[in-house]
């Protein structure tokens, strides 16, 4: 199995991430929490990986963290969850917000999130309040300051792209990206700004 990756960073569009280690490029999917902290292209990147072996294919996921990516672990192993919704779940909430909302049964801010209904945000309180007391310090990610990201050709449609795969509908996604003062902004920083407008509300 492949638990982390050295090498430079060649493409970044979210949720895709390409990454040339001596030679060989590998694919990876990341949550938004990870884009924002990327350097930019060209540049040399470490990230910690997990790996999911299915018939049809061969999925690689990659964290700017230790702390991400056991949280996503921990996300997968419960029921109804899988890489895709927890990767969602990644973008929409910081891992020190949803800690939170677990320890405090706050299943109504869990369901702003795209593909997490209201039993699904139950299943998540459940199954994991004492798995995170538990292990508390090794879930919430250390501070660090986010480094700065360049700024893609077309940030804004590539922000609607991301939101979509992230599980947002098209017109949802456009909407999001329309109700940001995008002009200037990165397509990662336009991405964030519209997750966490629609958690808070």
């Amino acid at each position: 199995m492949i638990g982390r990756l050295s090498g430079i960073l060649l493409e970044k569009k979210p949720p895709q991430l390409l990454v040339d280690v001596r030679g060989v490029g590998y694919e990876l999917e990341a949550p938004m929490s990870t884009f924002y902290q990327l350097p930019a292209s060209g540049e040399a990147v470490t990230l910690h990986t997990h790996m999911v072996v299915r018939e049809d294919a061969q999925l690689l996921y990659g964290f700017y963290s230790q702390s991400e990516r056991q949280l996503f672990r921990d996300l997968i192993k419960t029921s109804g969850v899988g890489p895709k919704l927890a990767l969602t779940i990644l973008s929409g909430v910081t891992a020190e917000e949803f800690t939170r909302c677990v320890m405090e049964n706050d299943a109504k801010a869990l369901t702003a999130l795209p593909g997490v209904g209201k039993k699904t945000a139950e299943r998540l309180i459940v199954e994991l309040r004492d798995r995170l007391a538990k292990n508390a310090t090794a879930v919430l990610p250390g501070s660090g300051s986010i480094v700065g990201l360049r700024v893609e050709a077309s940030p804004i449609s590539d922000a609607v792209s991301a939101l979509m795969s992230l599980g947002y509908k098209a017109q949802e996604a456009g909407q999001m990206v329309r109700a940001v003062e995008a002009e200037g902004l990165s397509t990662e920083k336009i991405i964030k700004i519209a997750l966490q407008s629609t958690v808070r509300t």
